[in-house]
């Protein structure tokens, strides 16, 4: 029986025509050779070489033997032996290097099935899906001028969000079926509507409308239900990588084993030994074990590599157990091999547990994609096909159009939607499509179309609305679940236990970045230091009573604030809690909940360490009572106050929601909290504010606790003893000028003194305290409740924004509705690069036997070792190498971009060492597009070409430079559009265009590094890309 191969297993090197050798046969045995054979010497070489193909044989029949034996003895263990895989050279042992993926699902899959377990499973059936949104294809930029013409709009959008807005159809009559254990791959340019498509099918509508007479089958399972209710069984892993960069890639899987880890485990097999190994295996499967103990990082934060990165996204997606999975451009990043070890392994989930996949995938290679059973292919919003994948390029071949040779089978169906590309043969010009209508029409006239027909009504008939099949489901969700877990509950693991595993990652990230806090810390103490320097021993006279309310107002002020930050970090994080919800990893209130625990151990020690600096060296009342309830209050002040951003950040859907009320709050706490201005002082119509200030009650308590019960000796009186005249003027006939004051009384009395100047009682103190207290559960339950109902604002799509009076006048004729989500995107009339002065560059940079090395964990690892390479002027030079292998680092060595480590070897500018200037006279176009989202694309350029251009360079002529870009990039179009975020603003290739036109834009006179151009396009992009980079090469330019 002939064995079929698959990643990880071990082949046979003997080809089809070997002989089969006898398994008896000894490695020392001959075979037996004829007489004329041992009369020649010749024949005796002859017989040699036979003897030693032989042995070769039997040993790779052995080998072969061995491996599958043990394989076998593995399938027959116990499951404590698969999920504590002793052996070095197991193949379940994710930590051989014999592992062997294959052998291993199979082990577990035998093992749940032996247990009375199974993998849940979920095809899904879609008929006459209509999916819509309402919006337009241009938008203006809101500044402090124009903010007050959208309140009419504001408005009517509270009473009804869709009205005055135009309906855009996304995606029009799609009907299709994947069943269980199936794979499908989304075809279509960007724009055509392929995320919309898997958004829909894993409930992902923010934003989007999916038409009421669309028909959704999860194997019997309703939409409502599934998306609701089981929103962990389907879902979307989107292209962007969200993670916490402080986290390292272990814990970062880790986190996500243990949240989907489920509760009817076999016996004697612990939860943390089964998310570990489970950590381990997918690791594996995706090759990065070596990263374990590496922070995953971020655009600023260095950690892993981009591939590496996409395959923490992939690994953290697949831990999830989703019976039906939706991945949208997930090979972003990712080089050719690694894509396709990507797509092997869905195949391998999907044959052996039946989970169902539907993947978008841009510049897919054919290897990759002949791993998918059917394929759908988009044309602005149109289904054109679905059906086998194998029979689609012979549909469109019939309908008239010729693949050429050595084009992939992905690239072919894609080719279809653009016309400058797709070959019509010959005799076929007036009978193929040529618009979107067009090949939608021909599709439904289809044979193909008529069998997906019957395939849905098949579908329906096995699979009825909350038949037999649903309820399974149902079933053998609840038993994966936490004991007294609701049935309707998404989630795996009780509340408690999403607490409990929040915290755990919370004290990891501390871990991961101890340095952040230890610095606050720090920082915080120097803050009290110098602060208490000011007022440092006051003396406890009337001459320092203003101080003492000077430095308890700061005090209040300080601990207030400290957390004002929060609605930073909220935010930072709230992308990932978001994803990870929908997951169904925990509620976003138990994250929340947990945050705040996680964050007690560091305001306790940053409240401890400010407040005891400042109360001693300031000299405040030295009673253990009054110290001890300084600290107190001041802490309680530090939670309110956490609670108060905290809910703002929860309540908000953007930053700048959050960033004007979170401003507008600080300042009314500082004027209305009795110090600026006094009680008495306070006008009626802003009164209120005062009762509702938290530090108004902080501030009132901390002066009750310095002032009542002491006594404050005089320094002034009136008259003064130094007036001529007044020196013998005692007793009755003179007081204090101090408020509070009694005639002949040398001192104040400190409870007089705050119930005349600051109208303050005794009453007061701890009264003040219980309603601090009571402010701060009430926030936090703000905050806590907030977080779990109120999600961040998404974006409207690839909608240009434009500044009011800069629309491009080819943009304001446009009428297409469908241009505004599904449209092609604007693009210039090619620019003639002959006319572009490009700055050329004459100088060659080479470098020889460059090393890099850096400490991880004290342990020193060489990243580089020894490169070799040179780049001659006017030539566009690649580095090539598999995610991870240091490409992008070399980048950084030679760019001089390198802030740790050790960097040895020679890289030299026409044979002399590079000078300080080296970074000047080179750019780096980044793998990340980073700009300022409030800027234009010409104010971007301008503002490099001003600061980065020579200052010897006239302003005038710099101007005209970006114009240049402008024109060789051919971003005529939208060159007065803000950049804006992703999503909402320029589009991928439209971001890449402007990173590169930034460094163009400063004239780099030697060199342009480049890192990965074409990271996350399709191939019409990636190409437009790279004719790009050759028209920069051919004007001089060296890259």
């Amino acid at each position: 029986m002939a064995a079929t191969h698959l990643p990880g297993e071990a082949r046979s090197e003997l080809s089809s025509h070997d002989t089969i050798v006898d398994m008896d046969t000894t490695p020392n045995e001959k075979p037996p050779a004829s007489k004329d054979d041992k009369t020649s010497s010749s024949d005796d070489e002859v017989e040699q070489e036979q003897s030693e193909e032989m042995e070769r044989r039997h040993s790779i029949v052995r080998d072969l033997a061995r491996q599958y034996t043990n394989t076998s003895a593995h399938f027959n263990g116990s499951q404590a032996d698969l999920f504590n895989a002793a052996d070095a050279n197991s193949p379940l042992n994710p930590h051989s290097e014999n592992f062997n993926a294959r052998a291993w699902a199979k082990a577990v899959a035998k093992s749940m099935s032996e247990h009375g377990g199974g993998f849940r499973q979920s095809g899904i059936c879609f008929q006459d899906m209509n999916v819509f949104g309402y919006g337009a294809e241009t938008d203006y930029q809101k500044d402090v001028g124009n903010v007050w013409l959208g309140l009419p709009n504001m408005a009517r959008n509270i009473i009804s969000p869709t009205a005055g807005k135009r309906r855009i159809d996304i995606l029009r009559g799609f009907d299709g079926v994947v069943n269980a254990g199936e794979m499908l791959v989304v075809l279509g340019p960007p724009g055509s509507g392929c995320s919309t498509f898997l958004k829909s099918l894993s409930g992902e509508t923010n934003g989007i409308y999916i038409d009421e007479g669309t028909y959704f089958n999860y194997n019997g399972v309703p939409a409502k239900e599934m998306h609701k209710y089981h929103k962990g069984e389907t879902i979307y892993t989107a292209e962007v990588d969200v993670h916490f960069p402080m986290l390292s890639v272990g814990d970062t899987l880790t986190f996500a084993a243990r949240a989907r880890c489920p509760q009817n485990l076999p016996p004697n097999i612990n939860h943390n030994q089964y998310s570990d190994h489970m950590r381990d295996v997918v690791m594996a499967m995706y090759g990065i074990s070596h990263t374990i103990n590496t922070q995953v990082g971020d655009n600023y934060i260095r950690g892993v590599s981009g591939g590496e990165r996409k395959r923490v996204t992939i690994a953290e997606a697949t831990l999830s157990n989703a019976p039906f999975q939706c991945w949208d451009n997930s090979t972003r990043g990712l080089d050719s091999a690694n894509a396709i070890e990507f797509c092997k392994t869905l195949r391998l989930q999907s044959e052996l547990f039946g989970q169902t996949c539907a993947v978008s995938i841009y510049q897919a290679p054919q290897s990759a994609y002949d791993l998918f059973d059917k394929a759908l292919v988009l044309y602005e919003g149109r289904q054109i096909f679905f059906g086998p994948a194998d029979e689609a390029k012979q549909y469109f071949i019939n309908l008239g159009f010729e693949c050429p040779d050595r084009q992939t089978t992905p690239d072919f169906l894609t080719s279809m939607t653009a016309p400058a590309e797709r070959v019509i043969r010959p005799g076929f010009e007036n009978k193929v499509p040529r618009t979107p209508d067009e090949f939608a029409a021909r599709w439904k006239e289809s044979r193909e179309y008529q069998i997906v027909r019957a395939e849905i009504e098949t579908y329906k008939t096995l699979y009825p609305l909350n038949g037999s099949s649903a309820e399974a489901f149902r079933e053998n969700k609840k038993s994966a679940q936490a004991k007294g877990q609701r049935l309707k509950s998404p989630f795996t693991l009780s509340y408690m236990q999403q607490v409990n595993l929040c915290l755990w990652r919370g004290w990891k990230r501390l871990k991961g970045s101890p340095g952040v806090t230890i610095f606050a810390l720090i920082a915080n103490t120097a803050t009290a230091l110098i602060a208490s320097s000011l007022f440092y021993n006051m003396k406890p006279t009337t001459s320092d009573f203003f101080k003492r309310g000077a430095v308890l107002f700061l005090a209040v002020l300080m601990n207030a604030f400290a957390s004002a930050l929060e609605i930073l970090t909220q935010y930072a994080q709230r992308p990932i809690v978001e994803k990870q919800s929908r997951y169904a990893f925990y509620h976003p209130s138990a994250e929340a909940f947990a945050s705040i625990l996680v964050d007690m151990p560091y305001k306790i020690s940053n409240s401890i360490l400010f407040n005891v600096t400042l109360y001693f060296m300031t000299n405040l009342n030295r009673e253990a009572g009054a110290f001890f309830f300084y600290l107190l209050v001041s802490f309680i002040m530090v939670l309110a106050m956490s609670g108060i951003f905290r809910s703002i950040a929860s309540l908000s859907r953007t930053l700048s929601q959050a960033m004007v009320p979170a401003s507008l709050l600080i300042l009314a706490l500082v004027i209305f909290a009795g110090f600026v201005i006094p009680t008495d002082y306070m006008l009626g119509w802003c009164r209120w504010i005062n009762y509702l200030d938290p530090v108004a009650y902080a501030f009132e308590s901390l002066m009750v606790n310095e002032f009542s019960g002491r006594n404050f000796t005089c320094t002034a009186f009136i008259p003064s003893n130094t007036v001529a005249g007044y020196e013998d003027i005692g007793g009755l006939n003179r007081a204090c000028s101090t408020v509070g004051s009694i005639p002949g009384d040398p001192v104040i009395n400190g409870d007089r003194y705050l119930n005349l100047q600051y109208k303050y009682y005794h009453a007061h103190k701890w009264r003040n305290v219980g309603i601090l207290i009571a402010m701060t559960i009430f926030n936090h339950i703000v905050y806590i409740v907030a977080t779990e109902y109120i999600s961040a604002k998404k974006s409207k799509g690839e909608v240009l924004v434009f500044r009011h009076g800069h629309l491009p006048a080819s943009t304001k004729n446009k009428s297409d509705p469908e241009a505004a989500l599904s449209g092609p995107i604007p693009t210039a009339e090619k620019f003639n690069n002959e006319a572009a002065n490009i700055q050329g560059s004459t100088s060659v940079f080479h470098w020889n036997n460059v090393c890099y090395d850096i400490k991880i964990k004290g342990e020193p690892r060489r990243i580089l070792d020894n490169v070799d390479g040179w780049v001659k002027p006017g030539t566009l030079t690649a580095l090539m190498g598999v995610s991870g292998a240091g490409k992008t680092t070399l980048l950084d060595c030679l760019a001089d971009r390198i802030s740790m480590g050790v960097i040895t070897g020679e890289m030299l500018v026409d044979g002399k060492i590079r000078d300080s200037s080296f970074q000047r006279k080179t750019g780096y176009v980044q793998q990340q597009d980073l700009h300022l989202e409030t800027s234009t694309v010409r104010e971007a350029l301008t503002f490099s070409a001003l600061l980065r251009q020579p200052a010897s360079t006239p302003r005038a002529e710099k101007i005209a430079y970006v114009d240049e870009v402008i024109k060789l990039l051919d971003m005529q179009e939208y060159a007065d559009a803000v950049v804006g975020v992703l999503g909402e603003g320029l589009n991928v290739e439209q971001r890449k265009r402007l990173t590169i036109g930034v460094e163009l834009a400063a004239k780099p006179p030697l060199l342009l590094f480049v890192d990965e151009p074409t990271s996350g396009l399709d191939s019409q992009t990636s190409w437009a890309i790279l004719d790009l980079l050759e028209k920069l090469s051919k004007a001089g330019q060296s890259i």
